[in-house]
């Protein structure tokens, strides 16, 4: 009995492939669809896949550029034959699986139509008119993604200033900025965006301001507050990349659980004189950030969380030498990674690239996932509610929740409550009711006695509390948050979704529109002169999206 040979999976993707080449569908030159949009087309794997692109390239059928994508090489004889041979052999192949298959396309007969890359089509832009017009010859460049992304920019520093100079002239189209800090005469020296005249003013606000002055046509909304405790969750949810220009390990390790907690890819960068390094971290993909902490770390965020009040106000005393050269390399880097996740091109999470500025050597370390890693935990399904965090109450909430999981379920906050401050020494309590954020270490210490306080505290709220009817911002919720609710069982996830209009509206600077309402005429008469005068009524209607205005 002869064998009956039968085709891989990987071999039937190539042969369809191949056939698409024949055909003139994709003719040499043309760069052929990312590998996301493959795998969809075709139902397989991202590995099947590879595999037979890698056939088609050892077949000298395309060219594969590292970084940029896959090409049709230029036909030759032997090529063409093994175009041929790469069709035939897939052809009428049926290969089925429980989890992997290919869609059998109908092929309409009749003329053939002029062959067009089936990924992007060639357009030729007014360069005269058009500020975004030389992206267009960008072979993988899309201008809807890039206008419809929403990038969130935590830090404005000498690194801030870079990123958000980079995604304005990339015209990035919705850009969220966050710092809490001021303006001083010493970041003048390595921020493109700040100016003598803006000292003392708010970093966010001023580096949102200049980048809707280079690019109006982008969309900016910034916050001046503190990234730890002060941006709702659903903000996080809502953003396509988050790039990270922080200069402490606080706040690094804040943004990389709530990236995680949202299933959210964000870039890290770090920078000291001539020394820099920037990453990618991609839930599921790889190391995080948490992971790559050494142990000697780990000692130094448990001893200044032994007093958590301290650890408040103890997050980085020293400034950070840096130039704005070093900010300029590794803003681009971080930049570029952004600009590749917003495109859906495939970049190396979990790995760092250092780079060197003294002997101008850079290199790539992966880290090594760590298996119990506390941030790696991703929110499952989010019910989004009609509620505000200023006027939604504990109660109000523990009703939702006690409905949905249970009078045993519990309201889990991401900051310590602090209820009381207790002196053992001069037997006296006093009262908080405060997050964490909101105490300072100096309010630790007895007015009378000058010693240490006890610090009770409680993240955790059961419905037996005497405060229920504090709302939930008074308790430091942020708008737009997402709370944590579980029983015995599960976990529950509810968003404060009526404060999307007032927390994420990116109208910031946005000029006013003018409209002219109607004009009636009043007649004014003067019976000495036997005159009539038409006077005009011109009523303006300001419309403007920015709250603030």
């Amino acid at each position: 009995m002869d064998t009956i040979s039968r085709s891989s999976l990987s071999e039937i993707v190539a042969g369809k492939i191949a056939g698409m080449i024949l055909d003139e569908v994709y003719r040499s030159g043309y760069q052929l669809p990312a590998e996301r949009d493959l795998v969809k087309q075709f139902g397989v794997s991202r590995s099947t896949l590879r595999e037979a692109l890698k056939l088609l390239e050892d077949s000298a059928l395309i060219e594969v550029r590292h970084g940029v994508g896959s090409f049709v090489a230029e036909l030759t004889e032997v090529s063409l034959l093994k175009a041929h041979e790469i069709a035939d052999k897939a052809a009428g192949q049926n290969y089925n699986t429980e989890s992997e298959s290919i869609p059998i396309e109908e092929v309409p007969e009749g003329p053939k139509r002029l062959p067009v890359n089936p990924e992007k089509p060639l357009i030729i832009p007014n360069l005269q008119k058009d500020r975004l017009g030389t992206f267009s010859f960008i072979s993988w460049w899309e201008r809807e993604k890039v206008e419809n992304a929403k990038v969130m920019i935590i830090g404005a520093g000498a690194l801030g200033n870079e990123v958000i100079k980079n995604m304005v002239l990339m015209g990035i189209g919705n850009l969220y900025i966050v710092d809490f800090d001021t303006i001083e005469m010493a970041n003048l020296s390595r921020s493109v965006l700040f100016r003598e005249s803006d000292k003392g003013r708010k970093k966010a606000e001023v580096a949102a301001a200049r980048a809707k002055e280079i690019n109006p046509n982008v969309h900016v909304q910034y916050m001046h507050g503190d990234v730890t405790t002060e941006i709702g969750l659903g903000v996080f949810r809502r953003m396509d990349v988050i790039v990270g220009c922080l200069d402490n390990r606080e706040a690094r390790l804040a943004v990389n659980r709530f990236a995680y907690w949202m299933n959210k890819p964000w870039v890290d960068g770090a920078i000291q004189e001539f020394f820099g390094l920037a990453r990618v971290f991609v839930p599921g993909e790889g190391a995080c950030f948490e992971c790559t902490l050494t142990e000697q770390a780990r000692r130094d965020l448990s001893i200044r969380y032994s007093c958590p009040l301290l650890a408040r106000e103890n997050v980085l005393l020293g400034k950070v030498p840096t130039t704005p050269t070093i900010a300029s390399i590794i803003g681009a880097i971080q930049s570029q990674e952004a600009l590749k996740l917003i495109h859906n091109k495939p970049v190396e999470a979990g790995k760092v690239i250092h780079f060197n500025g003294m002997t101008n050597e850079m290199h790539k370390t992966s880290y090594t996932p760590v298996d119990d890693c506390e941030s790696h935990w991703t929110y499952g399904k989010i019910t989004e509610l009609p509620l505000r965090a200023d006027t939604t109450t504990l109660e109000d909430m523990l009703k939702i929740i006690h409905r949905d999981l249970g009078p045993q379920a519990v309201l889990e906050f991401d900051q310590e409550l602090i209820l009381s401050l207790y002196c053992r020494n001069c037997q006296t309590k006093e009262d908080i009711l405060q997050p964490i954020s909101q105490v300072g270490f100096n309010h630790a210490h007895c007015p009378s006695c000058g010693m240490l306080r006890e610090t009770e505290m409680t993240h955790t709220i059961t419905g037996e509390e005497p405060f229920l009817n504090r709302t939930l911002s008074s308790l430091g919720i942020p708008k737009l948050h997402i709370l944590r609710a579980y029983n015995a069982d599960q976990y529950a996830f509810y968003e404060l979704t009526a404060d999307l209009e007032n927390a994420l509206h990116f109208s910031h600077f946005q000029k006013p529109v003018i409209k002219l309402g109607d004009i009636p005429v009043i007649k004014i008469s003067n019976p000495e002169e036997k005159t009539v005068i038409k006077v005009r009524e011109t009523r303006i209607k300001i419309e403007s999206d920015d709250p603030d205005q």
